[in-house]
């Protein structure tokens, strides 16, 4: 089996549990993806080879626009810039791999078109919420919560049909140049991008995602699927996302002499606009008696003034931290939220942009946290949120047996075998 990634930790992460499971059951998992994170495969050993410099070096930069609109026309682009280089660097890859199957990011449009083109059995595989239309959610997009009866209805058509054109006209033109390019039919909509490969895992589920009737035949949710390097390793190489030399790592008996309560406070290690989400809570949590451990990722540490009883480092192990944690609060990243949730600790999200909004919508909606608008930040409110939030646990848990009953990388792995009957 060979995965294509997008050029993201939060887009590799995710499916190293999968290559770790089918390497056991006898198979030869490989990966494209971040040249930083090799070493880290290679120590697990799953195989590995980095995309290409040139689409490595295309960077998202939502967090310079000004509006969500330009912010989220600004990620399509840089899809679809990354999708041209993509396109041949899979290509390569096929004729000296000879790979069996083939399992693509949902973000890399290139990699997705070579892998239909191909003729092998291919997975598609989608880290965060699908932008699925349904008669049974709301729209993708905005954070609605489901709302029945007429109204209900009428709303989700609309604003459906509103989304949904807008993103059309973003990304297809972009989605079709390339499918025309490689001798594949043209296609109307985004949803059709999503029905083309045989087996697209959501690694997600009902019990956090909203339940719907109307899944597409091809759709598997698994749940989610935690790794990360080990501490000592995730040390070694930032990556292209995180400005300093080196991730300071946060030795465990440092963060264990932090009083409770603990709360978790996590940046994004892609740039967003989430630095200020660990200034409020450095400002609003020490105050009222709650330790702080931030971990600032894409921002300098050296940044932040931290009141005594609490840390901030770029980076720490999160699995550990989740053992102790009353909260998590974030910018609403399926990655940390699903983390959180699995380890039946609530969160707070504060959501930036991106899927956030949805996300965000699902914890409240699942009653495993709480939404705080940025626009609404401050002080108060943040610590009003973390103690609701704390208030919580017990829709987190309920979360977090969803996630495991969805089967995580052995559900994911049996699904991928079945590919090749």
């Amino acid at each position: 089996m060979l995965a294509y990634t997008s050029p993201a930790r939060g887009h590799l992460y995710p499916i190293v549990p999968l290559l770790s499971e089918l390497a056991a059951r006898g198979h030869q998992p490989s990966a494209i993806t971040l040249a930083s994170e090799l070493g880290h495969l290679a120590q697990i050993g799953i195989a590995g080879r980095p995309i290409d410099s040139a689409v490595q070096r295309i960077e998202i930069e939502d967090w310079r626009a000004r509006s969500p609109p330009t912010a989220g026309l600004s990620v399509l682009k840089t899809f679809a810039r990354r999708a041209q280089g993509e396109a041949p660097d899979l290509e390569r890859a096929i004729a000296h791999a000879e790979p069996d199957v083939l399992v693509i990011d949902v973000n890399c449009w290139g990699a997705a078109a070579i892998a239909e083109q191909s003729g092998l059995p291919w997975a598609m595989y989608s880290p965060y919420l699908l932008p699925l239309r349904s008669r049974d959610a709301p729209p993708f997009g905005l954070g609605l919560r489901p709302r029945g009866g007429p109204i209900g209805r009428i709303r989700d058509a609309l604003v459906g049909r509103l989304t949904s054109a807008g993103f059309d006209r973003a990304a297809m033109p972009s989605i079709n140049a390339l499918r025309v390019q490689h001798e594949l039919s043209k296609l109307d909509h985004y949803s059709e991008v999503l029905e083309r490969p045989p087996l697209l895992l959501a690694l997600t589920a009902e019990g956090f995602e909203y339940p719907r009737r109307d899944w597409p035949a091809n759709v598997r949710l698994v749940g989610p699927m935690n790794w990360a390097p080990p501490p000592a390793a995730a040390a070694q190489d930032p990556g292209p996302q995180v400005p300093e030399p080196a991730w300071a790592e946060l030795p465990e008996p440092a963060w264990a002499e932090l009083p409770d309560p603990l709360v978790l406070v996590t940046c994004s290690t892609e740039r967003q606009r989430d630095k200020r989400l660990l200034h409020v809570a450095l400002e609003a949590l020490p105050a009222a008696g709650i330790s702080v451990l931030g971990t600032s990722a894409a921002h300098d540490p050296e940044a932040f003034t931290v009141p005594p009883g609490s840390r901030v480092v770029r980076f720490a192990s999160h699995e550990a931290i989740l053992e102790r944690a009353a909260c998590v609060v974030c910018h609403g990243g399926m990655g940390i939220t699903q983390k959180a949730l699995a380890a039946e600790v609530p969160v707070v999200v504060v959501p930036c942009g991106r899927d956030q909004l949805d996300t965000a919508s699902r914890v409240e909606f699942a009653e495993a946290g709480v939404r705080l608008s940025p626009r609404r930040l401050n002080p108060e409110r943040l610590l009003g949120a973390v103690r609701t939030a704390m208030t919580c646990r017990t829709g987190a848990q309920r979360v977090s047996r969803a996630f495991a009953e969805a089967g995580g990388q052995v559900a994911a792995a049996d699904a991928i075998e079945g590919l090749g009957q």
